[in-house]
């Protein structure tokens, strides 16, 4: 804390700025947003700040970092209204949602390590391959437990993609088909909707099968680590703020 904002004076918009990269329009757009109390002015109109102004500025930069800006400013400016519970339901929204990412990316990780072989290599039933090689839809649904009808709402949806038989125009699933369904049905099995899973296999698609998707899981992880942390700095510092309007 600079030896200005220790001593109490009266700030200007640049002394808020300069500390965090701003500038001093951003400081007034963040005070006409209400994320900043409304600053008092001087005899000839010129906004000036205390210490309460630099609180809640730091306040809301932390928060933006695990909240986003849009929410962070909602927060800011329910605490500027004196609507603190509507503050914290607020931040209840985020925690929730970062469980939900969390349980996620955990249902993933299980149906990852629920699919088989272990090397990735998905082999097709002999007995029941079709001519042009891959299966049919009647073997794999068995196979998975399934009725042929859930296998075409999933191609609907989008998260397989059998190509058709020339001769008999019937459905062909090859091996990354029966992994995008194996996959799928540990997720359906895990409460997920279909619109959460196509993406996901999207993602399988994209890296090529399920070892380079590995990296991808870690990373995920990693930022939503990061956003636990963030938003344990963003609270501390919205303490912090509290604390001082009080």
């Amino acid at each position: 804390m600079s030896q200005n904002l220790q001593s109490g004076r009266r700030l200007r918009p640049v002394d808020l700025a300069r500390g965090h990269g701003l500038s001093t329009q951003a400081i007034r757009n963040y005070e006409e947003a209400g994320i900043l109390p409304a600053a008092d002015r001087t005899p000839h109109g010129y906004r000036t700040y205390t210490l309460l102004h630099a609180r809640a500025l730091a306040a809301f930069l932390a928060l933006v970092q695990g909240h986003g800006h849009r929410t962070a400013a909602s927060i800011m400016r329910a605490v500027n209204e004196g609507a603190a519970d509507e503050a914290f339901r607020l931040i209840d929204g985020t925690h929730a949602q970062l469980l939900a990412d969390r349980q996620t990316l955990e249902a993933v990780e299980k149906a990852l390590r629920a699919l088989e072989p272990a090397d990735g290599a998905f082999e097709l039933d002999a007995v029941s391959a079709a001519p042009s090689g891959g299966t049919f839809i009647g073997p794999l649904a068995r196979e998975l437990g399934l009725r042929p009808a859930t296998l075409r709402a999933w191609e609907r949806a989008g998260l397989i993609r059998p190509r058709r038989d020339p001769l008999t125009k019937y459905r062909v699933y090859d091996a990354a088909d029966v992994r995008d369904a194996r996959l799928a049905h540990q997720l359906r099995r895990g409460g997920h909707l279909l619109e959460e899973i196509a993406p996901l296999l999207a993602h399988v698609r994209a890296a090529g099968g399920l070892a380079p998707l590995e990296s991808a899981l870690t990373a995920w992880r990693a930022r939503l680590s990061a956003r636990g942390r963030a938003l344990l700095a963003g609270a501390a510092e919205l303490d912090t703020y509290l604390r001082a309007r009080d």
